[in-house]
Protein backbone atom coordinates (compact mmCIF):
# COMPACT_ATOMS: atom_id res chain seq x y z
CA UNK A 1 0.00 0.00 0.00
CA UNK A 2 1.44 3.37 -1.03
CA UNK A 3 1.44 6.56 0.98
CA UNK A 4 -1.13 8.10 -1.36
CA UNK A 5 -3.69 5.34 -0.74
CA UNK A 6 -3.48 5.30 3.06
CA UNK A 7 -5.29 8.62 3.70
CA UNK A 8 -8.16 7.51 1.46
CA UNK A 9 -8.58 4.19 3.28
CA UNK A 10 -8.76 5.69 6.76
CA UNK A 11 -11.65 8.09 6.09
CA UNK A 12 -13.49 5.26 4.35
CA UNK A 13 -13.10 3.10 7.45
CA UNK A 14 -14.27 5.94 9.68
CA UNK A 15 -17.29 6.54 7.48
CA UNK A 16 -18.24 2.88 7.68
CA UNK A 17 -17.92 2.97 11.45
CA UNK A 18 -19.91 6.21 11.54
CA UNK A 19 -22.71 4.63 9.51
CA UNK A 20 -22.64 1.59 11.82
CA UNK A 21 -22.66 3.47 15.13
CA UNK A 22 -25.37 5.89 13.92
CA UNK A 23 -27.58 3.18 12.43
CA UNK A 24 -31.07 3.20 13.98
CA UNK A 25 -30.81 -0.45 14.97
CA UNK A 26 -27.52 0.13 16.79
CA UNK A 27 -28.97 3.19 18.53
CA UNK A 28 -32.03 1.15 19.51
CA UNK A 29 -29.78 -1.61 20.87
CA UNK A 30 -27.91 0.91 23.02
CA UNK A 31 -31.21 2.26 24.36
CA UNK A 32 -32.29 -1.29 25.29
CA UNK A 33 -28.98 -1.80 27.10
CA UNK A 34 -29.44 1.47 29.01
CA UNK A 35 -32.91 0.38 30.16
CA UNK A 36 -31.62 -3.09 31.08
CA UNK A 37 -28.73 -1.53 32.97
CA UNK A 38 -31.18 0.69 34.87
CA UNK A 39 -33.17 -2.38 35.89
CA UNK A 40 -30.00 -4.19 37.01
CA UNK A 41 -28.83 -1.23 39.09
CA UNK A 42 -32.22 -1.22 40.79
CA UNK A 43 -31.99 -4.96 41.46
CA UNK A 44 -28.61 -4.43 43.14
CA UNK A 45 -30.47 -2.55 45.88
CA UNK A 46 -32.79 -5.55 46.43
CA UNK A 47 -31.16 -7.93 48.94
CA UNK A 48 -33.32 -10.90 47.89
CA UNK A 49 -32.33 -10.50 44.23
CA UNK A 50 -28.64 -10.17 45.07
CA UNK A 51 -28.80 -13.23 47.30
CA UNK A 52 -30.43 -15.27 44.54
CA UNK A 53 -28.49 -14.06 41.47
CA UNK A 54 -25.98 -11.45 42.61
CA UNK A 55 -23.13 -12.85 40.52
CA UNK A 56 -25.24 -12.95 37.36
CA UNK A 57 -26.49 -9.39 37.90
CA UNK A 58 -22.98 -8.03 38.41
CA UNK A 59 -21.68 -10.00 35.44
CA UNK A 60 -24.33 -8.65 33.07
CA UNK A 61 -23.65 -5.15 34.43
CA UNK A 62 -19.96 -5.48 33.56
CA UNK A 63 -20.79 -6.74 30.06
CA UNK A 64 -23.11 -3.80 29.43
CA UNK A 65 -20.45 -1.42 30.74
CA UNK A 66 -17.98 -3.02 28.30
CA UNK A 67 -20.39 -2.38 25.42
CA UNK A 68 -20.71 1.25 26.51
CA UNK A 69 -16.91 1.61 26.61
CA UNK A 70 -16.58 0.16 23.09
CA UNK A 71 -19.32 2.48 21.84
CA UNK A 72 -17.61 5.55 23.31
CA UNK A 73 -14.26 4.42 21.86
CA UNK A 74 -15.79 4.02 18.39
CA UNK A 75 -17.41 7.46 18.61
CA UNK A 76 -14.08 8.96 19.68
CA UNK A 77 -12.37 7.35 16.68
CA UNK A 78 -15.09 8.43 14.27
CA UNK A 79 -15.64 12.02 15.41
CA UNK A 80 -12.13 12.84 16.71
CA UNK A 81 -12.03 16.49 17.91
CA UNK A 82 -15.70 17.02 17.08
CA UNK A 83 -16.53 14.54 19.86
CA UNK A 84 -15.31 16.99 22.52
CA UNK A 85 -17.21 19.89 20.97
CA UNK A 86 -20.52 18.08 21.45
CA UNK A 87 -21.85 18.52 25.04
CA UNK A 88 -23.95 15.34 24.79
CA UNK A 89 -20.90 13.28 23.80
CA UNK A 90 -18.87 14.75 26.66
CA UNK A 91 -21.73 13.88 29.03
CA UNK A 92 -21.77 10.27 27.78
CA UNK A 93 -18.00 10.01 28.18
CA UNK A 94 -18.14 11.39 31.74
CA UNK A 95 -20.91 9.03 32.82
CA UNK A 96 -19.14 5.97 31.45
CA UNK A 97 -15.77 7.11 32.85
CA UNK A 98 -17.27 7.41 36.36
CA UNK A 99 -18.39 3.78 36.15
CA UNK A 100 -14.79 2.72 35.36
CA UNK A 101 -13.30 4.35 38.48
CA UNK A 102 -12.54 2.00 41.40
CA UNK A 103 -15.41 2.03 43.89
CA UNK A 104 -13.35 1.19 46.97
CA UNK A 105 -11.84 3.19 49.79
CA UNK A 106 -12.40 6.95 49.59
CA UNK A 107 -13.96 6.51 46.12
CA UNK A 108 -16.68 4.17 47.38
CA UNK A 109 -19.23 6.96 47.03
CA UNK A 110 -18.72 6.80 43.27
CA UNK A 111 -20.37 3.39 43.23
CA UNK A 112 -23.71 5.09 43.82
CA UNK A 113 -23.03 7.38 40.85
CA UNK A 114 -23.15 4.42 38.47
CA UNK A 115 -26.88 5.02 38.24
CA UNK A 116 -26.02 8.16 36.23
CA UNK A 117 -25.63 5.80 33.26
CA UNK A 118 -29.42 5.81 33.09
CA UNK A 119 -29.23 9.50 32.15
CA UNK A 120 -27.62 8.46 28.87
CA UNK A 121 -31.17 7.80 27.76
CA UNK A 122 -31.55 11.58 27.52
CA UNK A 123 -28.80 11.73 24.89
CA UNK A 124 -30.13 8.79 22.88
CA UNK A 125 -33.79 9.79 22.50
CA UNK A 126 -34.21 12.94 20.34
CA UNK A 127 -37.45 14.04 22.00
CA UNK A 128 -35.85 13.90 25.46
CA UNK A 129 -32.80 15.72 24.13
CA UNK A 130 -35.04 18.53 22.86
CA UNK A 131 -36.70 18.88 26.26
CA UNK A 132 -33.34 19.06 28.05
CA UNK A 133 -32.04 21.53 25.47
CA UNK A 134 -35.06 23.75 26.02
CA UNK A 135 -34.60 23.59 29.79
CA UNK A 136 -30.95 24.58 29.45
CA UNK A 137 -31.93 27.45 27.16
CA UNK A 138 -34.39 28.64 29.81
CA UNK A 139 -31.73 28.85 32.56
CA UNK A 140 -30.91 32.57 32.05
CA UNK A 141 -34.56 33.57 32.33
CA UNK A 142 -35.13 31.22 35.25
CA UNK A 143 -32.09 32.69 36.99
CA UNK A 144 -33.52 36.20 36.76
CA UNK A 145 -36.85 35.05 38.19
CA UNK A 146 -35.05 33.12 40.93
CA UNK A 147 -33.18 36.27 41.95
CA UNK A 148 -36.44 38.22 42.16
CA UNK A 149 -37.98 35.40 44.19
CA UNK A 150 -35.01 35.37 46.57
CA UNK A 151 -35.41 39.11 47.18
CA UNK A 152 -39.12 38.63 47.90
CA UNK A 153 -38.30 35.73 50.22
CA UNK A 154 -35.72 37.75 52.08
CA UNK A 155 -38.05 40.73 52.58
CA UNK A 156 -40.92 38.57 53.84
CA UNK A 157 -38.56 36.49 56.02
CA UNK A 158 -37.22 39.60 57.76
CA UNK A 159 -40.77 40.87 58.34
CA UNK A 160 -41.94 37.48 59.65
CA UNK A 161 -38.97 37.17 62.01
CA UNK A 162 -39.61 40.60 63.50
CA UNK A 163 -43.36 40.01 63.85
CA UNK A 164 -43.68 36.36 64.89
CA UNK A 165 -40.32 35.29 66.41
CA UNK A 166 -41.33 35.88 70.02
CA UNK A 167 -44.58 33.90 69.83
CA UNK A 168 -43.46 31.18 67.40
CA UNK A 169 -39.68 30.72 67.65
CA UNK A 170 -39.90 27.18 66.19
CA UNK A 171 -41.04 28.66 62.85
CA UNK A 172 -39.75 32.23 62.83
CA UNK A 173 -37.00 32.26 65.46
CA UNK A 174 -34.33 33.50 63.04
CA UNK A 175 -33.94 34.37 59.38
CA UNK A 176 -33.09 30.78 58.41
CA UNK A 177 -36.15 29.31 60.11
CA UNK A 178 -38.34 31.99 58.58
CA UNK A 179 -37.02 31.25 55.09
CA UNK A 180 -37.71 27.54 55.51
CA UNK A 181 -41.21 28.19 56.92
CA UNK A 182 -42.02 30.52 54.05
CA UNK A 183 -40.83 27.88 51.61
CA UNK A 184 -43.30 25.45 53.18
CA UNK A 185 -46.02 28.09 52.90
CA UNK A 186 -45.15 28.64 49.23
CA UNK A 187 -45.58 24.91 48.50
CA UNK A 188 -49.04 25.14 50.15
CA UNK A 189 -48.19 22.14 52.34
CA UNK A 190 -50.21 22.53 55.60
CA UNK A 191 -49.75 26.27 55.35
CA UNK A 192 -53.23 27.18 56.64
CA UNK A 193 -53.99 24.71 59.44
CA UNK A 194 -50.32 24.04 60.24
CA UNK A 195 -48.85 27.55 60.25
CA UNK A 196 -51.17 30.46 59.40
CA UNK A 197 -54.06 29.66 61.76
CA UNK A 198 -51.83 28.97 64.79
CA UNK A 199 -50.06 32.27 64.13
CA UNK A 200 -53.41 34.05 63.76
CA UNK A 201 -54.41 32.90 67.27
CA UNK A 202 -51.80 35.35 68.60
CA UNK A 203 -51.84 37.78 65.67
CA UNK A 204 -55.39 38.00 64.25
CA UNK A 205 -54.27 40.11 61.30
CA UNK A 206 -51.48 37.71 60.23
CA UNK A 207 -53.61 36.79 57.22
CA UNK A 208 -52.60 40.15 55.78
CA UNK A 209 -49.02 38.80 55.73
CA UNK A 210 -49.60 35.25 54.47
CA UNK A 211 -52.17 35.91 51.74
CA UNK A 212 -50.06 38.51 49.81
CA UNK A 213 -47.00 36.27 50.17
CA UNK A 214 -48.84 33.30 48.65
CA UNK A 215 -50.28 35.43 45.86
CA UNK A 216 -46.83 36.77 44.95
CA UNK A 217 -44.59 33.75 45.61
CA UNK A 218 -46.86 30.89 44.58
CA UNK A 219 -49.34 32.06 41.99
CA UNK A 220 -47.29 34.79 40.32
CA UNK A 221 -43.61 33.80 40.48
CA UNK A 222 -44.10 30.06 39.93
CA UNK A 223 -46.33 30.77 36.93
CA UNK A 224 -43.54 32.95 35.58
CA UNK A 225 -41.21 29.94 35.89
CA UNK A 226 -43.65 27.88 33.83
CA UNK A 227 -44.03 30.67 31.26
CA UNK A 228 -40.26 30.95 30.79
CA UNK A 229 -39.91 27.18 30.30
CA UNK A 230 -42.79 27.01 27.81
CA UNK A 231 -41.40 29.98 25.88
CA UNK A 232 -37.93 28.42 25.82
CA UNK A 233 -39.31 25.13 24.50
CA UNK A 234 -41.26 26.94 21.79
CA UNK A 235 -38.20 28.98 20.77
CA UNK A 236 -36.02 25.84 20.77
CA UNK A 237 -38.50 23.99 18.55
CA UNK A 238 -38.75 26.95 16.18
CA UNK A 239 -34.95 27.13 15.88
CA UNK A 240 -34.75 23.40 15.27
CA UNK A 241 -37.48 23.65 12.62
CA UNK A 242 -35.68 26.56 10.97
CA UNK A 243 -32.40 24.58 10.91
CA UNK A 244 -34.19 21.58 9.41
CA UNK A 245 -35.81 23.74 6.71
CA UNK A 246 -32.45 25.36 5.94
CA UNK A 247 -30.85 21.93 5.59
CA UNK A 248 -33.66 20.80 3.29
CA UNK A 249 -33.33 23.93 1.13
CA UNK A 250 -29.56 23.46 0.97
CA UNK A 251 -30.03 19.85 -0.08
CA UNK A 252 -32.52 20.93 -2.76
CA UNK A 253 -30.03 23.50 -4.05
CA UNK A 254 -27.34 20.82 -4.29
CA UNK A 255 -29.76 18.55 -6.15
CA UNK A 256 -30.65 21.34 -8.58
CA UNK A 257 -26.97 22.12 -9.16
CA UNK A 258 -26.25 18.43 -9.80
CA UNK A 259 -29.20 18.19 -12.20
CA UNK A 260 -28.05 21.27 -14.11
CA UNK A 261 -24.55 19.82 -14.30
CA UNK A 262 -25.89 16.50 -15.61
CA UNK A 263 -28.05 18.29 -18.20
CA UNK A 264 -25.05 20.29 -19.39
CA UNK A 265 -23.00 17.12 -19.58
CA UNK A 266 -25.71 15.42 -21.64
CA UNK A 267 -25.89 18.41 -23.97
CA UNK A 268 -22.11 18.31 -24.42
CA UNK A 269 -22.26 14.61 -25.21
CA UNK A 270 -25.05 15.21 -27.73
CA UNK A 271 -22.99 17.93 -29.42
CA UNK A 272 -19.97 15.60 -29.56
CA UNK A 273 -22.12 12.87 -31.07
CA UNK A 274 -23.49 15.30 -33.66
CA UNK A 275 -19.98 16.41 -34.47
CA UNK A 276 -18.82 12.81 -34.86
CA UNK A 277 -21.80 11.99 -37.07
CA UNK A 278 -21.17 15.04 -39.20
CA UNK A 279 -17.51 14.19 -39.62
CA UNK A 280 -18.39 10.57 -40.41
CA UNK A 281 -20.79 11.64 -43.20
CA UNK A 282 -18.18 13.88 -44.73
Amino acid sequence: MTETTRPAAAPGGRERLRAFIEHPRVQGFIIVLILLNAALLGMETWPAAMAAAGGLILGIDRIILGVFVVEIAVRLYVHRQAFWRDPWSVFDFTVVAIALLPATGPLAVLRALRVLRVLRLLTMVPSMRRVVGALLAAIPGLGSIAMVLMIIYYVFAVIATKLFAAAHPEWFGDIGLSLYTLFQVMTLESWSMGIARPVMENFPYAWAFFVPFILVATFTMLNLFIAIIVNAMQTYNEQEHAETMAAVEQAQEHIEVDLHAEVRALRDEIRELKTLLSSAKT
